[in-house]
């Protein structure tokens, strides 16, 4: 059963912040040179490394301000409340977490997530069955990570990213096949680890990470 962001399990892990700064991501992983904590930063470079000749990660969204997670939040209420009719307040907290987190656990708020997809080395991002971003409802569930409704090229290619992120020890939000975590406590609880190493930060970034 797919765990959410919502889970009470998630709120109730302890954080233990590492101190770890953001760090702008260097140009062959993000053109617009996101801003995430310096370790996860170390984890893409290396996952980046692993990647057969021609493909790159290319990295759309890192650290996020709160006030941007919570119009974000109220974007998608808005859009989940007029697909389901007459939602409850649990239900949609429910629904809208399946798109974006709570903000109380949210981990691009914590510089712990990254938006990503795999492109070619002149930057044309390879086909991944939608797009980033592409809610539930738009994607008719196409967004999971492991939707079957998606072409086979697009699945081989969602597989190649699973498998680099994953050998650095990070892990996917499975209604997001785009985002992949580490150090916050949805990572946490999905590891075993006993906390969360990294809780919200402010966007004060250190100087960019090692090309």
């Amino acid at each position: 059963m797919t765990i959410l962001l919502s889970d009470p399990r998630v709120a109730a892990l302890e954080v233990r912040d590492s101190a770890s700064p953001l760090v702008a991501l260097p140009h062959h992983l993000s053109p617009d040179h996101c801003l995430v904590r310096a370790e996860v930063a170390a984890r893409l470079v290396e996952a980046a490394a692993a990647l057969p000749d021609g493909v790159r990660l290319k990295v759309v969204e890192g650290h996020r301000e709160p006030v941007l997670q919570q119009e974000i939040i109220a974007r998608y209420s808005a859009e989940v409340c007029g697909a389901h009719p007459g939602v409850g307040p649990a239900e949609l907290d429910r629904l809208v977490s399946r798109f974006v987190a709570p903000l109380a656990v949210a981990p691009h708020v914590s510089g712990s997530a990254v938006d990503l997809t795999l492109s070619t080395d002149h930057g044309v991002e390879l086909p991944m069955g939608t797009a980033i971003d592409a809610t539930p409802e738009v994607s008719g569930g196409r967004c999971y990570t492991e939707s079957v409704e998606i072409s086979a090229e697009a699945r081989a290619n969602r597989n190649l990213l699973a498998r680099v992120l994953g050998d650095v020890g990070m892990v996917n939000y499975p209604t997001e096949w785009w985002h992949w975590s580490w150090g916050d406590r949805y990572w946490a609880l999905m590891t075993g680890a006993p906390a969360a190493v990294h809780g919200p930060i402010a966007a004060v970034p250190s100087t960019p990470s090692a090309a």
